[in-house]
């Protein structure tokens, strides 16, 4: 028995990559579930499980790389750490700030203020990932205005606010607009005279073209993805247009195999939606769960849990590189090509809204600028010169575009 789990160890392989965590230089150790494997890596001292990261890691200090490569190497594990050449920068200083030391820092008034905003969040049924995000901006801005009564609030307050951190530290379009949206909701918590965000603007929309990959691209990066659960995720992901929370909360129930049919519970929007399960891909996800066997999550973690986002952007990356694919690839990039080929296979725009979970049909209509099937059917107006000049007839010669005819 010994014997087997001595072969079994050889072959087991570690991935060392650097992260950024808490603001300190982190290793996350990645390894194919196995409890024993688990069980020695935990015994390493200063290990830890990463929530955020939904990895085992450890403070990256002077030596600790070389240290952790030979406790590994010393049991017989295959240690990759070819990543860790890579350098990772800290956030530049001036973007760089504690949430709880900013908090620690605000008058009691404005802590009790903070706290009976976010409960006034909640009481709207903002989820958990928004609540955080307009929470840290409002933070900010009373940490800006501390000095400032909260009576004395004015719009000019706001507005100097967006200008010194927003604009000054670079934050996106996307994140600015954020920004505003948490301040509107700040002023009508706080329903003061003239502390009114009503007519605060939010900057315009960035509006980028999606990537999307062809239709040949997609098979190659199926077929060139060996792990079958990874094989099954990158296929589901595509077949059925989801987003990567949609997939990662995807519970085996919620697969109707007889109906083929996907069942979306409290999508974006906490909207509940049926998708379409292709016949082509029934036959790998059969595959995939008589062999993982996971109990709750179609898609399972160490430990039963949620798999890791981060875990599925690695392997998709790693996957359009095999594919030699060199367009910039994520799980969206396979929600956006769902879509575009969808349009292009004559599907109504209406039905293809509803198959994403779109609660605004200009959301959908992005896809009519990337679809080619009738963009492709438009001909260059250099080729219409050429064709025309050559219908003409008025010399011998074919009119051709190379300077000596030919």
């Amino acid at each position: 028995m010994s014997v087997n789990y001595k072969i079994f160890r050889m072959r087991t392989v570690i991935t060392l990559s650097p992260f950024i965590q808490s603001e300190e230089q982190h290793i996350a150790i990645g390894f194919i579930y196995n409890r024993y494997v688990k069980a020695y890596i935990k015994a390493f001292p200063g290990v830890s499980w990463s929530e955020n990261h939904r990895t085992y890691c450890v403070k990256n200090k002077q030596d600790t790389v070389q240290i952790l490569i030979k406790y590994l190497q010393k049991n017989h594990y295959y240690v990759d750490y070819s990543s860790m050449k890579k350098k990772i920068k800290l956030p530049n200083k001036t973007n760089r700030f504690s949430s709880v030391i900013l908090y620690k820092e605000l008058p009691l008034e404005l802590r009790d203020c903070l706290k009976r905003f976010v409960v006034f969040l909640k009481g709207k049924r903002y989820s958990s990932s928004t609540i955080s995000t307009y929470g840290t901006f409002v933070l900010r801005f009373m940490h800006y205005s501390k000095s400032v009564a909260i009576s004395e609030w004015r719009l000019s307050n706001m507005q100097r606010f967006i200008e010194d951190v927003i604009a000054k530290e670079g934050y996106s379009i996307s994140s600015h607009r954020q920004c505003v949206s948490a301040l509107k909701l700040l002023s009508t918590f706080c329903n003061l005279e003239d502390f009114d965000a009503s007519n605060l603007e939010r900057p315009k929309k960035s509006r980028y073209l999606p990537t999307i990959l062809s239709k040949e691209e997609v098979i190659d990066l199926i077929q060139v993805t060996k792990n079958l659960k990874h094989r099954a995720i990158i296929g589901l992901l595509y077949s059925s247009g989801l987003r990567i929370s949609e997939l990662l909360n995807l519970k085996k129930e919620d697969l109707d195999f007889d109906r083929s049919q996907v069942h979306i519970k409290l999508g974006k929007g906490r909207k509940d939606r049926t998708v379409v399960m292709s016949e082509v891909i029934k036959p790998l996800l059969l595959n995939y769960l008589n062999t993982y066997m996971p109990n709750l999550y179609f898609i399972e973690g160490r430990d039963g849990g949620i798999y890791s986002d981060t875990s599925v952007r690695h392997f998709i990356k790693a996957s359009a590189k095999a594919a030699n694919i060199r367009k910039r690839v994520s799980p969206h990039t396979l929600r956006h090509s769902y879509a575009t080929h969808m349009l292009e296979n004559g599907v109504d725009l209406r039905y293809i809204q509803d198959l994403l979970g779109h609660a605004k049909p200009e959301t959908t209509m992005i896809y009519t600028h990337v679809a080619q099937k009738d963009l492709m059917k438009i001909s260059s107006p250099l080729d219409v010169t050429i064709d025309q000049l050559n219908e003409k007839g008025h010399s011998n010669k074919k009119v051709l575009i190379s300077r000596n005819n030919s």
